[in-house]
C-alpha cells in the first residue's frame, strides 16, 4: 500500500459510524458514498477536486450517463489489476444501470473489506464479498501528493 493509500484508508475508517445523509460530506454528521470519498480527498489534498452539483439518488440513470465514472477518471489514477488498500472502488449496483456507488478498499487478501456509505446505514466497513466484488466496474487510486 502506498503512503497516500494508507492515509486514505485511515481517514475513511475514521468516518465509520457517520450517518448516511444523501449529498452530505461531513465526518461524524453525515455522508453518502460520494461524500465519503470527497471528505477523504479534502483531508489528503486540503481542497475539493471539483464542485459537485446537486444530484438525486437516481442521478444519471435516465440518460445512462456515467458521470461518476467520468469524474473519477478526471481526478484519480486508474488501477486495474492488483488490489491495494486505499483504492477507490466504483460499483454498478444493477445490471444495465450506471455505476453509482463508491467505496474505499480496506483489507486485501483472504478477507477483503471496503469502507462505504450505504443508504439506510451509516458509513461502515463491509466484507468485499462475492456479490459486492461482482459489482466492481473500475478501481482507482488517489494521486500521489506533491
Amino acid at each position: 500500500m502506498s503512503g497516500v493509500g494508507e492515509a486514505a484508508l485511515a481517514e475513511a475508517r475514521g468516518w465509520i459510524g457517520t450517518p448516511y445523509v444523501h449529498q452530505a460530506s461531513a465526518r461524524g454528521f453525515g455522508a453518502d458514498c460520494l461524500g465519503l470519498v470527497r471528505g477523504v480527498w479534502r483531508v489528503l489534498y486540503a481542497t475539493e477536486p471539483e464542485m459537485v452539483p446537486a444530484y438525486t439518488q437516481d442521478w444519471s440513470e435516465a440518460g445512462r450517463v456515467e458521470r461518476l465514472w467520468a469524474a473519477a477518471m478526471r481526478h484519480l489514477a486508474e488501477a486495474p489489476g492488483a488490489e491495494a488498500s486505499g483504492d477507490v472502488l466504483l460499483f454498478r449496483m444493477r445490471d444495465g444501470g450506471v455505476a453509482k456507488h463508491l467505496g474505499i478498499q480496506g483489507d486485501v487478501g483472504a478477507a477483503p473489506t471496503f469502507v462505504h456509505a450505504y443508504s439506510g446505514h451509516a458509513v461502515m466497513e463491509s466484507p468485499l464479498s462475492a456479490p459486492w466484488r461482482r459489482r466492481i466496474v473500475a478501481r482507482f487510486r488517489f494521486p500521489e501528493r506533491g
